[in-house]
């Protein structure tokens, strides 16, 4: 079929917008990562029956459909050369007691305003949340610096409903037909080859399947391969009434990894890291020999903590706040560590998203850093790191003149064959789309790969459901365009 009858049928079927400028396919051909793939035509529906026809015209055709949210992701998720799927009017928002009904185009900064206003919160905060959607935080498994108690966006939902790649709507777990049959799939898998941390966003989560009732848990971080979200029921927090930071000075990288052991075993609401070049963005004086800062929050039990924390924290306390103002001042200099170190390296020097979310368990984490210095050595490049140091998560921006592709690939595999080494996971929180697919096979083996290819085959038989994310053999840099 032809790109200009394909666009035209578009155009006939439903009452949305269809898009075709070269202005908007280059639009939405690139999101927050180096990647950049032209679509062929770009959806936004105005109801789900036309997502469900817009999908079974896909499949009739062979036609590629990949669900975009805010565009806010890292590793290029969201990206392809068929029918881009915009589902920004699905923007309803239902506040019961205990959980909210949202449409997949909700954006967090809009449900986080209306919640506040009822004493409640959705736990996965990632830095830049309030720019992102919700379909696209199920998609990725979302997290941010508060999962250490409250869990990701697998810990935190309750149903989704979604379309299939047979254009077929379906409503988990409730579907009981659809459950039976994930179940079965999961009872073949090799849960040993799962990685024992606190936050994992690669792969299908089959780890979280153990009964009927979590099969709407497959979707989470299935980034658009399995069906296209249209709704989810979230669970929700009642806000804490009162939270104490604390951050703490540390001489030695190692020290603070491991000082995290120890702190994490007292329950803090939040433990994050920055190294020395994100500090440096800080508007407080610091001591020069300060190699990195941990940001330690309670939210609970606040003079007991206190006085605890002050007994075993072995860095130096530069800042115990407890005013509301102040501690979010100082919690936007931590999720602004992206943009700082987007600001420390030059334009030439930036590199692709590729290693930058690995997660350990946390007793492992202290040999994490040490791994990130060998490699710096051994690939003469240097690195910006921080992270939710709590999960054994941190973020590595790579600092290097634009690095030749096998050079990339190389510090990519030796990387990640140390990762799953140390029982991680080669993503925890961003997925693992154009970036980082072809190595699910090497983190979860043969066997546990041909089961996620076989759930792929039941949800989308024809394949059109974002491609060349998961399951597939693409080498990444072959479909980098603008690096």
């Amino acid at each position: 079929m032809k790109i200009s009858e394909i666009r035209k049928s578009l155009q006939n079927l439903i009452t949305g917008d269809v898009w075709w400028d070269d202005e908007i396919l280059k639009f939405y051909s690139v999101d927050a990562s180096l990647y950049q793939i032209i679509p062929k035509v770009v959806i936004i529906p105005n109801t789900e029956k036309e997502v469900i026809s817009v999908v079974k015209f896909a499949n009739k055709n062979k036609i590629s459909v990949t669900v975009r949210g805010a565009g806010t992701g890292l590793v290029g998720s969201a990206l392809n050369n068929g029918i881009i799927i915009d589902l920004k009017k699905f923007d309803s928002i239902s506040i019961e007691k205990n959980y909210v009904e949202i449409g997949a185009g909700v954006m967090k900064g809009n449900l986080d305003k209306k919640l506040k206003k009822k004493g409640k919160f959705f736990p996965p905060n990632p830095a830049i949340g309030p720019f992102c959607s919700l379909g696209g935080i199920i998609g990725n498994n979302a997290s941010g610096s508060r999962t250490l108690k409250y869990g990701s966006t697998i810990d935190n939902i309750k149903e989704i409903t979604f379309v299939d790649g047979n254009g077929k709507k379906i409503t988990l777990p409730h579907d009981q037909k659809i459950g039976k049959k994930i179940i079965s799939l999961t009872k073949k898998i090799n849960f040993k080859r799962f990685p024992k941390v606190s936050k994992n966003s690669c792969g299908y989560r089959l780890d979280r399947v153990n009964s009927i009732k979590n099969t709407h848990k497959i979707l989470v971080g299935s980034e658009g391969t399995l069906g296209i979200i249209l709704s989810a029921k979230l669970c929700l927090k009642n806000i804490p009434e009162n939270r104490l930071l604390f951050v703490v000075e540390y001489q030695s990288i190692l020290d603070a990894a491991d000082n995290c052991v120890i702190i994490k075993n007292s329950k803090p609401s939040a433990l994050e890291f920055v190294d020395r070049l994100t500090l440096k963005n800080i508007d407080f004086k610091f001591r020069k020999n300060t190699s990195c800062l941990l940001f330690v929050e309670y939210d609970s039990n606040l003079e007991y903590n206190e006085k605890r924390f002050k007994k075993f924290a072995t860095g130096k306390i530069v800042k115990k706040i407890k005013i509301e103002k102040e501690i979010e001042t100082w919690w936007r200099y931590r999720d602004l560590a992206l943009s700082f170190s987007l600001k420390s390296i030059k334009l030439e020097e930036r590199n692709p998203y590729i290693i930058e979310d690995a997660a350990v368990p946390l007793a492992k984490l202290g040999k994490l850093f040490l791994i990130i210095d060998k490699m710096n050595k051994k690939f003469q490049t240097k690195t910006v790191m921080y992270g939710h140091a709590g999960d054994g998560n941190i973020h590595v921006r790579i600092i290097s003149h634009r690095q030749k592709m096998k050079t990339l690939e190389k510090i990519s595999e030796t990387y990640f064959d140390q990762v799953i080494k140390l029982g991680g996971t080669i993503t925890g929180e961003h997925g693992d789309g154009i970036a980082r697919s072809e190595f699910i096979k090497k983190q979860y083996g043969y066997k546990n790969f041909q089961i996620f290819k076989e759930i792929k085959k039941f949800f989308d038989p024809k394949k059109i459901l974002n491609p060349g994310k998961i399951t597939s053999h693409n080498k990444r840099f072959k479909i980098i365009e603008n690096f």
